[in-house]
């Protein structure tokens, strides 16, 4: 039997709108990517994929996103924090020594407290058990930038998995797991789809596509899941890109980012079907 997986990457709550938008409208066309072997959720993918394998339908959540306009309107993903994300990539002497620069930074900046930020997060992820679908969730050790990567054996709850998985460096705080402090899985990869090696079938879902290694982009590492393996990529369109806005953690954009992804799925559901069934 073939086995299937879901990626979602990051991009902060307009991302998380935009991709449960998406999933909602591909389903309404007779493709149902909640029925994956394996979920990789990083950052604002992390919570989606929390959301879908808890069994919450995502006609659902696609609601919630129209009704709720809530977040920090103050937060803003600035040429600081993408400068971090430039330098973490490029830093001599490897890459986790970069994530390790940038996540100190992190711990010395002033943000709210790591209390607060889970709480943000468990009004989304209101489960914190870990579900019985294969999850994975990437996050980045702030002293040391190696790699985590949370699931149900890791020892860690899944509401503190995501919480680490959506720490934005500079903008949140680097969150507390086991012991350890983390910060946002994208620092690593926007969407970690090196995670579905193995798997026969593999959509990404992907709100940011940048990246400053070619090799990390998302098409880029699906292309290199190996010979025989069927993916599609998708990522927002212009018009989308127009109604998601240039701030993604902007609460104000979710309604708007949510009907884009939904329309979007119009023109990739034969892509996806083809990959996916």
């Amino acid at each position: 039997m073939e086995r299937r997986a879901l990626v979602l990457g990051g991009g902060g709550v307009t991302g998380v709108a935009w991709e449960i938008g998406l999933l909602h409208g591909l389903a309404e066309r007779g493709v149902d990517l909640t029925a994956a072997d394996l979920f990789v959720g990083t950052s604002a993918g992390s919570v989606v994929a929390a959301q879908l394998t808890d069994g919450v339908r995502v006609d659902e959540l696609y609601e919630r996103e129209l009704a709720d306009q809530t977040g920090d309107t103050n937060a803003t993903i600035g040429s600081r924090v993408l400068l971090g994300f430039v330098l973490a990539a490029l830093w001599p002497g490897g890459r986790a020594r970069g994530r390790a620069r940038l996540g100190r930074a992190a711990l010395k900046a002033h943000t709210v407290p790591e209390s607060e930020r889970r709480t943000a997060i468990a009004s989304r992820v209101r489960r914190d058990e870990w579900p019985a679908a294969r999850l994975l969730v990437p996050a980045v050790e702030a002293r040391t930038g190696e790699v985590a990567v949370f699931d149900r054996d890791s020892g860690a709850s899944l509401i503190d998995a995501v919480a680490a998985s959506c720490a934005v460096p500079l903008v949140w705080p680097p969150m507390t797991v086991n012991g350890h402090r983390y910060i946002d899985g994208g620092v690593r990869s926007v969407a970690n789809v090196d995670l579905a090696r193995g798997y026969e079938r593999v959509v990404v879902v992907a709100p940011l596509t940048a990246a400053v290694r070619r090799a990390d982009r998302p098409g880029a590492q699906a292309a290199a899941l190996g010979p025989g393996v069927r993916t599609a990529v998708v990522s927002p369109t212009d018009a989308a890109l127009t109604a998601i806005g240039r701030n993604p953690l902007d609460p104000a954009r979710r309604a708007p980012a949510a009907r884009a992804g939904r329309a979007q799925a119009t023109e990739v559901i034969d892509r996806v079907r083809a990959a996916w069934n």
